[in-house]
């Protein structure tokens, strides 16, 4: 893009704690100066009758019906328990005293 605007590629090689040769300090610069263009070229689209979505596809949550049912037996919810007492899963404290 002609009229990319400039980049401080040194100042975005700072804020990404990384460190860069030469070229690829020029090839970056390049590359992100066209990235912008772009970015430039986007906003000047008219979306002002395009309705705002999170997905590009409709999405619609799919739930069961909440019906009782019967119960999983004790030993089963039990059965991979790494620790368990008084037919109580037993876990580690992740909470400390206040």
């Amino acid at each position: 893009m002609p009229n990319s605007p400039e980049i401080d590629i040194d100042y975005v090689a700072k804020l990404a704690r990384i460190e860069l040769t030469d070229e690829e300090r020029e090839k970056y610069s390049r590359q992100l100066g066209q990235i912008l263009g772009y970015f430039e070229k986007l906003s000047g689209i008219d979306v002002s009758n395009v309705e705002p979505s999170a997905h590009a596809h409709a999405i619609y949550n799919v739930w069961r019906d909440d019906v009782e049912g019967e119960a999983m037996p004790l030993e089963d919810a039990l059965m991979n328990a790494p620790a368990k007492r008084d037919n109580q899963i037993v876990v580690p404290k992740v909470v400390d005293d206040a």
